[in-house]
This record gives structure tokens, sequence and C-alpha cells, in this order.
């Protein structure tokens, strides 16, 4: 059970790179193709990364002659893909049982895979690997390509440990791709030319003994014809194989889409008979013999040749497209490639699959072609050559190999010298390492061990030490400036919560974390505090309550506590709070409310009102505030004098009192 989810349920396939399984998907109960990769690969971190990168990008491509990713992961070690299980014959499988085929058969399983390549090219990817084993023909006849960006992931050091791997897949790597280390769409093109021509000989097109001879071929040699192998396929095609494998890159269809248009016209162009001819290959004629008869007779005209077009040749706007002319004289037909341009603006094409040609007047003539001529004379004789010059070359010399030196680890000066000793240039570029100083060499592009041609370029990756930020002050600034503030800094806005501030206004920042200045990582997040405004306090109600009670409570709710001065109250008792100002309502903290307590009320000495009439005496107290209460003790008969008072003269009274006064 692989990640928990993948149950294996039998070996498939075995590979340099990889082993193939057929699994279950328990979560979505489906059988799947479990490509789980080498022990070796899965510990190369470039590796690693580089395989969730492009795996990523290929789940993206949906078409269906592509074969789907489903998901890719770690487990323990094992790094896997899960992909669509098709069942079928990989091309090589076709190619070894069935080739040659007709060009009916050759051109319907091109053109699915063309139209894969166009989809990725479309998107974005270039497959970088196009081969037989990538190519998978299901029983109904569906023709699926895999293994989208697996190439980009794997490094040299992978393939150079496998060498049948390697000779599996340098058969197929464009011109660029060997000499400059570099692909673009032409060279899926390149190479999906490689396997027309395979179909149809049942034989590779570029073969040697090693896999340097074999990149040197593809370089340095040409494509034979497929019809100089199996005589039976049509002139069309070898135009067509030719145009997709020149070794120029702007020689070729700038693109899948390009291509596909090219072939369908090819096939609307042949007679049933032509589509359906089924030729052998000749047994005393392989491709390498092919090709290295067309190059030697390209300097005598004994046998086919690639001629740019002369003016009477052009037809339909066929002026950057080279045709290939078989030694015996073809009739003058139009080509059905006539009309599918190279470039629009560019020249007519200077170099072909068979040699380099003249580029034309004022050149040199006759003896600028053949200085020209002379470079290739010189490789095919140091192929040939044993022990001598030519083990040299691919040796010790220019043309020779060498391997990528282990610097991880070393100072940028030291790694410089290494690779110079070993023949190779560096180009530095620098990230950040939590784990290394600055100036440390984090890793090489390809991996140490890698075999690279001399005076080849590696990169070299340096630390630049910790990736730090200094945290900005953001306290006094507004929210909004503050995630500003952070986002230069790779910093993010983090936990955001609002409190009551007596000084800083609302809507700015109160507080942060962490402080200003802090160093911090790349997406560190910086919380803050930002301020409501000032808090608002509800006024407590004192009014009756004792003066210093009333002032207690005034101060704890965070106010402050004015005494106006005390007044005199007949119906509040001496000390409490009469009123306070304000009443109700909100203020801040610090603001006053003003309290006014009692003096009691206003005390009036009673005056002696004895002896006086009662009419008098009730008018004198009432005068002063009093109420009279009036007693008769022996009735109203007699004179109405007040003859006693209670309470007596000297004691003060509030207004209001009664005094009782006794008449008789």
């Amino acid at each position: 059970m692989i990640d928990g989810r993948y149950r294996i349920l039998s070996h498939l396939a075995a590979g340099g790179m990889a082993s193939v399984y057929v699994a279950l998907d328990a979560r979505l109960d489906r059988e799947v193709a479990l490509k789980i990769m080498r022990p070796g690969l899965a510990t190369d971190p470039v590796f690693v990364d580089r395989f969730r990168a492009e795996a990523r990008s290929a789940a993206r491509l949906s078409h269906p002659n592509v074969v789907a990713v489903f998901d890719q992961g770690e487990d323990d070690g094992e790094v896997f893909l899960a992909m669509e299980l098709v069942e079928g014959k990989t091309l090589r499988d076709v190619i070894h049982e069935e080739a040659p085929l007709t060009a009916r058969e050759a051109l319907a399983i091109l053109e699915p895979i063309l139209l894969a390549l166009r989809a990725a090219h479309t998107a974005g990817m270039i497959h970088r690997d196009v081969k037989p084993e990538n190519v998978i023909v299901r029983r109904d006849g569906e023709v699926k390509v895999a293994d989208f960006g697996l190439a980009r992931a794997i490094t040299n050091q992978t393939t150079t440990s496998q060498t049948g791997v390697l000779l599996g897949t340098v058969s197929y790597l464009s011109p660029e791709q060997v000499e400059r280390g570099v692909a673009d769409q032409r060279s899926d093109v390149y190479a999906a030319g490689l396997l027309l021509f395979e179909m149809l000989t049942g034989r590779k097109a570029v073969t040697g003994a090693t896999p340097i001879q074999i990149a040197y071929n593809h370089v340095h040699g040409s494509i034979p014809t497929a019809s100089a192998v199996v005589s039976s396929v049509p002139p069309d095609l070898d135009d067509l194989v030719a145009r997709a494998t020149a070794v120029e890159p702007e020689d070729r269809f700038d693109s899948a889409a390009e291509f596909v248009a090219a072939l369908r016209s090819v096939r609307r162009g042949l007679t049933p008979g032509e589509l359906d001819r089924r030729g052998t290959a000749s047994d005393s004629t392989d491709a390498t013999s092919a090709a290295s008869a067309t190059s030697a007779a390209s300097a005598t005209g004994a046998t086919g040749r690639f001629e740019p077009p002369r003016s009477s040749d052009r037809t339909d706007g066929l002026e950057h497209t080279a045709r290939f002319s078989p030694a015996a004289d073809r009739p003058a037909t139009r080509s059905p490639l006539a009309g599918l341009p190279v470039h629009d603006d560019g020249p007519v094409v200077e170099r072909t699959t068979a040699m380099p040609i003249d580029r034309g007047a004022g050149r040199g003539g006759a003896d600028g072609a053949g200085r020209r001529r002379w470079p290739l004379w010189l490789a095919a004789a140091l192929l040939v050559v044993a022990g001598g010059v030519g083990g040299w070359w691919f040796t010790a010399g220019p043309g020779g190999s060498t391997v990528v030196p282990a610097v991880v680890g070393q100072q940028v000066a030291q790694a410089a010298s290494v690779m110079e000793q070993a023949s190779l240039a560096m180009d530095t570029t620098e990230e950040f390492s939590e784990t290394k100083a600055k100036g440390i060499v984090l890793r090489v592009e390809p991996a140490p061990g890698s075999e690279l041609g001399k005076a080849s370029t590696v990169r070299v990756v340096l630390s630049k030490g910790k990736e730090r930020y200094a945290v900005p002050t953001l306290v006094g600034t507004e929210l909004d400036a503050a995630g500003r503030a952070l986002t230069p800094l790779t910093l993010r806005l983090g936990d955001t919560t609002r409190a009551w501030s007596e000084t800083v206004p609302a809507g700015q920042v109160i507080s942060q974390d962490p402080a200003p200045g802090a160093s911090v990582r790349r997406s560190t997040a910086v919380s803050v505090v930002v301020s409501r405004g000032r808090e608002p306090i509800d006024v407590p109600k004192v009014t009756g309550s004792g003066a210093d009670a009333a002032t207690a409570a005034i101060t704890k709710a965070g106010l402050r506590a004015v005494r106006a001065p005390d007044v005199n109250s007949d119906t509040v008792p001496t000390g409490q709070v009469v009123s306070q100002t304000p009443a109700t309502g909100t203020l801040h903290r610090g603001d006053t409310v003003t309290v006014v307590v009692s003096k009691g009320p206003v005390m009036v000495p009673v005056p002696n009102v004895v002896d006086q009439q009662d009419t008098e005496a009730e008018k004198t107290l009432t005068g002063l505030g009093f109420t009279v209460e009036k007693r008769y003790p022996f009735g109203q008969l007699f004179e109405k004098k007040v003859r006693a008072q209670d309470p007596g003269t000297g004691t003060s009274l509030p207004r209001g009192s009664t005094v009782v006064l006794t008449i008789v």
C-alpha cells in the first residue's frame, strides 16, 4: 500500500528511471498505473523538487491523446506518480512486431502523437523525451503519449548511470539538446520525425556504438531517407521526415501544430495504393549505412541530396523549404508540403539534414563550399580512427566529456577553482538558506556526477544566508497603511484585534507583535491591536447619596468628581447630594462630574408672640415661614390673647415648622 491509498496489484514494467505497477486506488475504487521512481532518484532533492513541479504541470494537461496524471507524492522515501492505466502496447512493441508499417498506419499513429504535443505546446509545456517507449497504442487503436515533464525532472546524473537508458533516450535527442542542452517545441518535432522514420522502416534513424557516437551523429550526421531503407515509402513522406528532422531548428516545422497540418496535407495527396503499400526493409541497407552513404554522396552527386529550391522549383510560395531529391529523377509533381512555410520572413534554407550547403553568392563559390565541408569529413574520419586522434578528441580533447564535481558546501571561490579544473564554466545564482552561510554552494545543476561536454556551463546556486526582514513600525498608522507597509517586505498582516485607547485615535495601530525592528523570516505574520478610540463611560447616578459615597462612585468609574458649594435644602438631608452635572449620559475617562451637597434646611429663630392678639401673633409667625397651630383651652369667650407658645423664644426651627399658640 503506497501513501495509504494505492494498493499494488501487479508489476507492469521496469525502466532505468522507474518501475510501473498496476495499482488499485482505494479511495476512488479504480485501477491506475503507479510509477515509482528508483531509490537513487528519490534521495536527490533537486529531482524531487522538479518532479513535483513537472507533475503538477502535467496534471493540468487534459487531452484525449495524453496519459492523464492523477496524483503525485512521496511515501516513506518512495516518490510516485499515479497515472491513467492504458491497456495496450508501446509504440516500441508495435514497431518491433509489425514494422515496416504502411504509410496509412504510420500517419494514423503519428497524428494523435502530434495532437498531444500540440496541446502541450499550447499549454506552454515541452515533452523533451518523445520516444516509442513513451507512446502507448491502446487495444482499440487510440494513441496516448505519456511522461510529460519527466525528462525535465530527471538530471544527467540519472541518465548516465544507466547505459541502456541513455542509449534509448539519446537516439531521439535533437541536435540542440546534444550541443547546448536546450529544448523547445521544435525539439519535440524532431523526435516525432524520427518516430515516423522508425515506423516506416522498422529501424532507428540515428544509431551508433556508444551514446557519444549517437549524439555526434545527431549533430554532424544526417537522417537517411526512409525510402532508402524501404523502397515503397512515398517520396512525400521522405520530405516530411526531412523537414521535421532538419539539424537546424529554424529549418523544421515551428510546432507540432504545423507538423500535423503538413501530415494531413501529405496524406490527402497520396493515393490509396501509396497509403496501403507495405514494403520490406532491405537486408543490405541499415539506417547507419544509409546515412553514411548519403553523407559521402553529397560530395559526388551519386545518391540523393538536399538542394536549395531553384526559382523554377518554387510553387505556391514554397520559398523557404528545402526539398529532397532521390538519386533517381523524381517526376516533376507538386509536393504536398508546398505552401507550408517554415518562416514567412526568413532566408532560403541554409542547412539540411544531409550536410551544410553553400550560403550563396559572395561566400567564395565552390571553394567556400569546400571549406564548409571539410570539418564534416574530418569529423567522419575521427569516428573511424580508433585509439588515435579520434580517441583523444572524445576523451582528453575539446570534444570529450567531463564530470560535474562535488562542490556543494564549498565557498564560491573554491568551487570556481574546482570547476575550472574540470573544464566547466560556472553560472552562479543566489538564494536564501536557513542552514548555510552566505557564499556557500547549496547545489549544482546538473547534479554532481553528471557527465557533460567540456566547456559546458554548470548552474551553481549560492547561499545568501538566512532570509530575514526587519519588522517596520506600524504603531500610529492606519490599518490599511500597515498592510501596505508589510507587503514589500514579504511579511503579512496577522491577527487584528481592537481595543479602547485614550491616546491613539480610532483606526490607528496601538501595538504590534513582533515589535518594530525585530528580525523575522519571510511570510511572518505581524499581529496588531487597532484603536477603537476613547472608551465611553456611563455617568453614575449619585443624587441622594452621601457626599463621600458619591465621590467614590464617580472615581471608580474613571471620572473626576468635583464638589460645588453646598446648598440648603428643605427636602434633602444635610450631607447628601442634592444634584449632579451631568445627571445622565456618557463621558470619557477623566471627564468631570460636578455634585451639589445639601446643607439642610434654612433655620429661623422663633419670635416671642406671648401677650399678642391671636391674629397678630399668627401673622408674625406665618410671615417667618412657620405654621401656626392655635389652641383655645377655655373656648373663645375671652379676650383671645396668646398666653403661651411652643417652642418658646430663642429656639430656631426650619421654615414650615409648626408653632403651637395657647390663646385665652
